[in-house]
């Protein structure tokens, strides 16, 4: 849900999947919640959504992002890209038909793939 680096994967993806458009859906930590599927109501919430931008806006791929100072995973990047593969695993579980993929926000907002 942080503003900052909201464009840099904005640019990132519209790139990397030849898309015009991004859905972005947003939440504090989004991959600590699908590395832990232990809050049901967020994690359920989540896949709504994705199951939205899916069907209704026909998505090309699928992105988990975690980024430095983050304030809903305050881990270490090295937890952090952990959690991001743990989550990359659990959506992949759900749409194994779309490419979903990782993302690892750093320090300077430089978008990297981890997964």
């Amino acid at each position: 849900m942080d503003g900052r680096i909201q464009m840099p994967v904005i640019r990132y993806l519209q790139k990397r999947f030849n898309a015009e458009y991004v859905d972005v859906i947003t939440e504090a930590g989004p991959n600590l919640i699908l590395a832990r599927q232990s809050e049901n109501n967020s994690v359920e919430s989540i896949l709504r959504r994705l199951r939205v931008s899916i069907e209704n806006h026909k998505s090309l791929g699928i992105a988990i992002v975690g980024h430095h100072d983050c304030a809903g995973n305050p881990a270490p990047e090295e937890l952090q890209i952990e959690h991001i593969r743990k989550a990359v695993e659990f959506i992949k579980g759900h749409y194994p038909e779309i490419e979903t993929i990782g993302l690892w926000v750093d320090e300077n907002w430089s978008v990297k793939e981890v997964v």
